[in-house]
């Protein structure tokens, strides 16, 4: 049984009650001193740190992630807290630009203009299920709006309903040792709750990783209201990969097993999971050793029956395709959802259209076998927008092959992160990374939801002309007495 069986919904009273605790305190948080931001995410990481065995516990009874997943992904929500803390102290996320007057400016006299950015108010996180911990209660969503100035409301994820409630009393218990205002933090539960907040008029922008079709409904609903707000949703997506001729040929074996193992990586349950593999007809004995490399990886148990059934329902789907073969499928029956993989030829991939490239959640690989990498470059221009693509190609390719580039130019044109010989399911936290891509990889393309960047998204810029000293905001003002980073012409 699924744990969203028996979890309860907040009430409306509740949700309304936890949207204007979060307006009340913006003003004062997105005040506040980026000192004291980052004293209150350190605070949350340790706090969790400190909790670790009985968080993991709680994680394992609900998700079946087991110990050794769960502890990583932990790890990395205390390391991105941190991370963001540091962001936060430096000043940077304000983008502080200081232009003099200019009597003999080119087009005519200047103002003085001071511009910064500034945190939008309150905002509205959905959790989501296959990351208990980096993108639930306490993850990047929340960590990057706090880092921003912004108070988060969490509605949590029916999926570990337990674990967020015990991340959620830490949080607060955290936040208040801190010094942080009330109403910097709130958990609602249930999806009538969700959908309360998101519609309420003091929200100001939401933050949702999960389906395409949940995705859209709550993107609907953030444009139609009256005041419409941003809403940054990370969809899903099916990270293609491209093997060239001579990769196959040279890394046959490591191809198939690495693309095995980060297929089934999780049961497969990653946004990063590469579950479209386009291989040379010639392809040098790499579809036989990546169907013997996947039909050997055995069966693990997915986050919860409706997991499990959309996961089975989305093969099923694929399998149905005009030409579609079936290179690894367990029988009918089986205690928990094996690997699948199955291969269609590149005339059936693109007539089969929108279909072919639907994400089925879980550990299924599609194989799409192409004869021209002329032919394939068209194909995939006609991708929908994705996570990631990768190429792999030997080094050689890359200096002379101008179908290579085309290949490369392609890739970035549509997704948002391009790999070189690397599998696309690890998502490092740090400065530069980009996870978010062209629609519906993303409801906005030109933001990330993991990495530093990711508090941009909560972030709106303010400029103000020829104003007294007195009136400016800190990071403004002649002085700037918070030392932060500024740009003065």
């Amino acid at each position: 049984m699924d744990a969203s069986a028996t979890s309860p919904t907040t009430s409306t009273a509740a949700v309304g009650k936890a949207v204007e605790a979060a307006a009340a305190a913006a003003p004062g948080w997105a005040r506040s001193r980026p000192v004291d931001r980052a004293r209150a995410l350190t605070a949350v990481a340790g706090a969790l740190e400190a909790e670790r065995e009985q968080l993991v516990a709680a994680a394992d009874r609900e998700t079946r992630l087991g110990p050794a997943r769960l502890h990583g992904e932990l790890t990395r929500t205390t390391f991105q807290l941190g991370l963001f803390a540091t962001e936060a102290s430096t000043g940077a996320l304000y983008d502080v630009r200081i232009d003099r007057a200019d009597p003999d400016w080119p087009t005519g006299p200047r103002p003085e203009l001071r511009r910064y950015r500034t945190a939008l108010g309150p905002v509205l996180v959905f959790a989501a299920g296959n990351f208990p911990f980096a993108f639930s209660v306490a993850g990047g969503d929340t960590a990057s709006a706090w880092a921003a100035g912004c108070p988060v409301v969490v509605k949590a994820h029916p999926g570990h309903p337990e674990l967020s409630r015990l991340t959620a009393g830490i949080v607060r218990r955290a936040l208040a040792a801190a010094g942080a205002p009330e109403g910097v933090f709130a958990l609602i539960e249930g999806e009538r709750a969700g959908v309360e907040a998101l519609r309420h008029p003091s929200l100001r922008a939401a933050a949702f990783t999960g389906s395409e079709r949940g995705g859209l409904a709550l993107a609907r609903i953030a444009a139609d209201r009256p005041e419409p707000i941003p809403f940054y949703g990370e969809l899903g997506s099916v990270n293609p990969v491209v093997v060239t001729e001579a990769a196959a040929r040279a890394r046959t074996r490591e191809i198939a097993e690495g693309c095995a193992a980060s297929l089934t990586q999780g049961a497969g349950q990653f946004c990063t999971n590469p579950g479209l593999l386009f291989l040379p007809a010639e392809d040098h004995g790499l579809l036989a050793a990546l169907t013997a490399a996947v039909g050997a990886v055995p069966a693990a148990p997915m986050l919860g029956d409706r997991f499990t059934a959309g996961y089975l329902d989305g093969a099923r789907r694929l399998a149905a395709l005009p030409g579609a073969r079936r290179l690894v499928w367990p029988a009918e029956g089986a205690p928990e959802p094996a690997p699948r993989l199955l291969a269609l030829d590149l005339a059936a991939f693109s007539a089969a259209g929108g279909a072919a490239t639907a994400e089925c959640f879980g550990p299924l690989g599609l194989v799409v076998t192409y004869g021209s990498r002329a032919e394939l470059t068209g194909v995939l221009r006609k991708l929908p927008g994705q996570l990631t693509g990768s190429l792999h190609a030997e080094a050689a390719e890359a200096g002379a092959d101008g179908e290579l580039a085309a290949l490369t130019e392609v890739l970035g044109d549509r997704s948002g992160r391009v790999l070189f010989n690397q599998w696309p399911t690890g998502v490092s936290v740090t400065h530069a990374m980009q996870h978010g891509g062209p629609f519906p990889a993303a409801t906005v393309p030109a933001t990330t939801s993991v990495g530093t960047a990711a508090a941009e998204r909560f972030l709106r810029p303010v400029a103000y002309q020829s104003l007294p000293e007195a009136l400016l905001p800190e990071p403004l003002r002649e002085a700037n007495p918070w030392g932060v980073p500024r740009r003065v012409r």
